[in-house]
């Protein structure tokens, strides 16, 4: 069953956001209706959501500062492809598989599909994203990125409750990539990754070069952070390359690719 509701995003104001999407206050039906939460239970592999898998087809150029900034998406109307295509990884991250977000944008339908819920809390009536919050969903974007923009299965995995993992996934992708950090909506939007230890390169997000990544790469992540969880993932990442300095991120990802491409 659809329900109608009113939701906040970072503070911001998502309604206001999703407004300016949907056109000028009281141009057409009212703002409210343009606007739709949907609940229900989808049909889904628990591969997808219990297993922290996620298919990760996020173009480095969705990724681009102007689809992140919030200004961007408000002055564009999240009509710019680009900037739906963040979008749609934004909810996909934050949101579980019971919740899809269906909005019009220039009198067309978009549904965005929850699947992770790592911020479930954002998509609740008055839900705010708070700091923590926002590293988590950042965190969960810059994993999924793609330098080939190609949808292929990787294993998510963290201190979130919603990247709990099991045996079998454990077993079927293990190959450690990289962990990435960074909040999309901070001041500079700072993204970071750093290699897994013995690893020189990032080819499924950078390419055949680390210059080409669309984060700052700091180094092994053996260095850079102070914590390993029994998963393998890394935590309490730095900006630096060097662990507990200057500025910690507990909220990080780390990725694990399967067997085949090991």
């Amino acid at each position: 069953m659809a329900r109608k509701t009113d939701l906040r995003i970072l503070g911001l104001g998502l309604v206001g956001l999703w407004a300016s999407a949907c056109g000028a206050p009281g141009a057409g039906s009212d703002q409210a209706d343009q606007v739709e939460l949907t609940t229900a239970a989808l049909v889904t592999s628990n591969a997808l959501s219990m297993n922290a898998l996620s298919m990760n087809a996020l173009s480095m150029n969705a990724l681009s500062m102007n689809a992140l900034s919030m200004n961007a998406l408000v002055s564009s109307k999240l009509s710019d492809p680009l900037a739906r295509e963040f979008f749609k990884y934004v909810v996909s991250c934050a949101l579980d598989d019971d919740t899809t977000l269906t909005m019009s944008i220039d009198g067309t339908s978009y549904s965005f599909p929850g699947s992770l819920g790592l911020a479930t809390e954002w998509g609740k009536t008055g839900g705010k994203c708070d700091a923590q919050c926002q590293r988590w969903v950042s965190a969960c974007v810059l994993a999924r990125v793609d330098f080939l923009g190609v949808a292929k299965p990787i294993s998510l995995r963290g201190t979130n409750p919603a990247l709990r993992t099991t045996w079998s996934e454990l077993w079927d992708f293990p190959g450690r990539e990289a962990t990435y950090f960074g909040n999309l909506w901070a001041e500079g939007a700072p993204k970071y990754a750093c290699l897994s230890p013995g690893k020189k390169q990032i080819p499924r997000v950078c390419g055949d070069s680390l210059d080409n990544c669309p984060m700052e790469v700091v180094g092994s992540c053996a260095l850079d952070c102070s914590s390993q969880g029994w998963t393998g993932g890394f935590g309490d990442c730095s900006t630096t390359g060097r662990a507990r300095k200057p500025e910690i991120f507990h909220e990080s990802v780390t990725v694990f690719l399967p067997r085949s491409e090991m």
